[in-house]
């Protein structure tokens, strides 16, 4: 299962030390992370810029349970309603729960914006270069060729 967090508003590289320990004080066992990025913003380019990482964790309950979870973090960490895309002290999104397609309100596995975001391929394919969408099947090397890295 993967997890993407992102952070743009305060001490960004706090914020994401913070939801780590959050997510774990919360039962997620965190196997592996990525390289910490700053990116630009998506979707709304007047803000500030992100740091992105995305973490790779096991979690014995089920998707909804994890979405949970991480509105539960979000909230902690003091994050507030802006805008669409705007900025956050802290996001973290459920990128991909094993092979698990889901589409209910409120929750789309894996991430519905999973194949546009180079800020989310890239780490993934750091931690598993062979990493595929379990709905189409590409691979995410592909993807992330396909919009130009």
């Amino acid at each position: 299962m993967y997890l993407g967090l992102g952070s743009n508003v305060g001490d960004r590289e706090c914020n994401l030390k913070k939801a780590r320990a959050e997510l774990r004080a919360r039962g997620l066992s965190i196997a592996r992370q990525s390289e910490v990025r700053e990116t630009d913003p998506w979707g709304i380019e007047n803000q500030p810029r992100f740091l992105n990482q995305v973490v790779e964790a096991a979690w014995t309950g089920d998707a909804r349970g994890l979405l949970k979870v991480t509105q539960d973090v979000e909230r902690s960490l003091g994050r507030t309603a802006t805008f669409r895309w705007g900025p956050r002290e802290i996001d973290v999104d459920i990128l991909m729960f094993g092979q698990q397609v889901i589409h209910e309100p409120g929750l789309d596995i894996p991430h519905a914006r999973l194949a546009e975001r180079r800020f989310v391929l890239e780490p993934l394919l750091e931690l598993d270069s062979t990493l595929a969408n379990p709905e189409t099947g590409e691979r995410l090397g592909e993807l992330l060729a396909r919009i130009g890295a």
